[in-house]
């Protein structure tokens, strides 16, 4: 039997528990989640230096899953524009059953092998993409119907699964495997292994944009400022970006129209907006190349 799906000795007399008892024991299980994630990390390595050089190249990150795997999948793509100031296409997550499934199940839908692959094809997949298929069980139709047809097409092919040798695994270039254990409810998914699914897309899409220059040092500073949280975060990140004060921070978000990329890059150099602008989508709209193609160019 799968592990996901076995019967947890830890937890089987849960329902007779008093309920901190109860919750002592799920934070105890989620405990093993960092453990197991951690044993995986190299997988993870290979995949974000893999995914960042599809993307690096023009491809796109592509996650693809059922129920609960497709719409954490779907959460964190949706994530990457107003984190990392990118377009909306560039990580896409895809749902078996579409856009109801999100918050409605739509259960047989993940029994259809050939559904995945044709979801691919309507986002007009190329070699050029990387899918990640999501999947706790690893045994999926839909999921491993969809990575078959990405590998055959010469994609990049990674999946991230909580059981061991399976056939979504089997599939893939390379598989991410967090070894969760069983639930604390038997077989119910969402809940030790969709934590390790989602801190393995935390890392796969947040490290795979900082390979693509979309951080400064540990700053968000690709983000799109725009509500009032936001433009209090971007202020105080060009604050400490730059070296200035509140006031100077806001005058200079103010004259690049609350681009934040562009008012660190006009404040370092110097330069007009129209300058800042041209240097940064000539070098991916990445901050770090943007000022040092216009300090060398001074």
């Amino acid at each position: 039997m799968l592990t996901t799906e076995q019967t947890n000795p830890v937890t089987s007399q849960i329902d007779t528990l008093a309920t901190i008892e109860a919750l002592q024991l799920i934070n105890s299980e989620d405990r093993k989640v960092a453990e197991a994630i951690e044993k995986i990390l190299p997988a993870v390595a290979r995949a974000v230096d893999a995914i960042a050089e599809r993307l690096e190249a023009g491809g796109r990150l592509i996650y693809i899953g059922t129920g609960t795997s497709g719409r954490l999948g779907v959460l964190d793509a949706s994530e990457c524009p107003p984190t990392f100031g990118v377009p909306p296409d560039l990580v896409q997550g895809v749902i078996a059953g579409g856009f109801e499934a999100c918050y409605k199940a739509v259960e047989a839908s993940e029994d259809d092998r050939e559904a995945g692959a044709k979801d691919l094809q309507q986002r007009n997949l190329t070699a050029k993409d990387a899918v990640v298929g999501i999947a706790a069980s690893g045994r999926t139709p839909y999921t491993i119907g969809a990575v078959e047809y990405a590998r055959s097409i010469g994609a990049l092919t990674v999946c991230i699964t909580c059981n061991s040798d399976t056939e979504l695994a089997r599939a893939v270039e390379i598989p991410i495997e967090p070894i969760v254990g069983p639930e604390v409810i038997a077989g119910s998914t969402r809940l030790k292994s969709g934590t390790a699914q989602k801190l393995v897309l935390n890392m796969l899409s947040t490290m795979s944009m900082v390979r693509l220059g979309y951080v400064t040092g540990n700053r968000m500073t690709n983000m799109q400022p725009k509500n009032i949280k936001l433009r209090q975060r971007a202020t105080g990140l060009v604050m400490d970006e730059c070296g200035i004060d509140e006031q100077a921070a806001v005058l200079a978000l103010e004259a690049a129209r609350w681009d934040l990329r562009i008012a660190i890059v006009m404040q370092k150099t110097g330069v007009s907006i129209e300058v800042a602008k041209e240097a940064l989508s000539q070098t991916g709209y990445t901050i770090g190349p943007a000022i040092e193609k216009l300090r060398n160019n001074k």
